[in-house]
């Protein structure tokens, strides 16, 4: 399963605010998907980097089974 919880942890201890995924072409369809731990492309995953400065495992984790992570 993917976990964006890295996401928005990242971008509380950066103080990055939504508008500004808003403002790195991140639409607001794709914020839903994020919130819902849906499945992003590459290249959103590559915006979303650029945008908060920080690498993909700042963003993303892959939880595997109930709560336990790989």
């Amino acid at each position: 399963m993917i976990d964006f919880t890295p996401l928005w942890e990242t971008m509380e201890k950066k103080n990055i605010s939504q508008y500004k995924l808003l403002k790195s072409d991140i639409n607001n369809k794709t914020l839903d998907i994020l919130k819902n731990d849906g499945n992003i492309t590459l290249l959103t995953l590559e915006k979303i980097c650029r945008a908060c400065d920080c690498t993909p495992n700042e963003v993303v984790r892959f939880i595997e089974g109930e709560n336990q992570e790989i």
